[in-house]
């Protein structure tokens, strides 16, 4: 039989890591049926399925197939639950004592590894979702979990929510553009901070897509909005869930047509137009003592180093 294991979700904003090494490397603290067989029995606890974690040495052809079947034996299983305990009593159920309670939620996230990461993502998401919509948006009757946690159908069979094709009861998705906005020059970038950064960081700017709008008009709307400069051409590069609680963050290359800067302040405290070289030393050799760059871990020092990759020999 499938061997559950579970990763407890945020209703207190809450994550069982185990810290490797000093603290430099974090993962998740897996937690067996046993360990929260009681909190399943809670009605208000919401359970969802993750899925079956990958084999990691996939068979070859000429192999037994029986190691990438779901149920085979030992093959982890990931679920996400929400918790009304204190973080102090749930670390308490954890095998792995080497467990603690993160300070800051959101940074300790670009901690994980890419796959412990893809598994919090997932559950935060969904189990945010949840919390939102117990009761239906179309109509305010209660609503049921379906779908092993990933849709939720309304209560009352006249709702016109189960007539048609409605989207209402699946988990959302928020798009958002963020963009780094190059100089007409080639050689210089554009990038904000806002006042609850670390002191001297600049990342990329960024904002909500509106409905109706596509992704090249938000990237300009927004930058403009945001600095008051205009830009024209708009590249996609790539993107990366941001499970606070909902958004996709849609990574975007943008040309700037003019350079003079006017920040909102209601929305940023600054923005500058920063050399690639100084981008370059900051990146690479931590050498600039008035810019810090996002961790790699975030799609924002990503979009940069693809734009120093593209003007560079580096």
């Amino acid at each position: 039989s499938v061997k559950p294991m579970i990763s407890l979700g945020k209703r207190h904003n809450f994550d069982a890591r185990q810290n490797r090494g000093g603290g430099a490397d974090i993962k998740l603290c897996r937690f067996r049926y046993n360990a929260v067989k009681d909190l399943l029995q809670k009605p208000a606890t919401v359970l969802i399925f993750l899925g079956v974690e990958r084999t990691k040495n996939p068979p070859t052809s000429s192999s037994s197939s029986s190691q990438m079947e779901p149920g085979a034996p030992d093959t982890p299983v990931w679920f996400a639950i929400n918790a009304d305990e204190e973080a102090a009593e749930l670390l308490k159920r954890c095998e792995d004592k080497g467990c603690f309670f993160p300070k800051t939620p959101n940074r300790d996230l670009l901690r994980l590894d890419e796959e412990e990461a893809g598994v919090v993502a997932q559950a935060r998401s969904v189990l945010a979702w949840h919390s939102r919509y117990s009761f239906c948006p179309t109509c305010g009757s209660p609503t049921s979990l379906q779908e092993g946690g990933h849709k939720r159908s309304c209560l009352n069979p006249e709702c016109r929510s189960l007539k048609g094709v409605h989207n209402t009861c699946y988990p959302r998705v928020d798009p958002v553009v963020i963009m780094l906005v190059i100089h007409p020059d080639g050689n210089q970038c554009l990038l904000g901070r806002k006042s609850i950064f670390p002191a001297r960081m600049f990342s990329c700017l960024a904002g909500f897509v509106e409905p109706g709008e596509t992704i090249e008009e938000a990237v300009r709307r927004e930058v403009e909005e945001e600095s008051g400069v205009k830009v024209g051409p708009v590249q996609y590069v790539s993107c990366q869930p941001w499970p606070m609680p909902s958004s996709l963050m849609i990574g975007c290359h943008a040309i700037a047509t003019s350079t003079d800067i006017k920040v909102d302040e209601d929305e940023i405290e600054d923005a500058r137009w920063f050399p690639r070289q100084q981008v370059v030393d900051s990146m690479f050799r931590g050498a600039h003592q008035t810019l810090v760059i996002p961790p790699r871990q975030t799609i924002a020092h990503q979009l940069i180093r693809h734009w120093i990759g593209i003007n560079s020999n580096l």
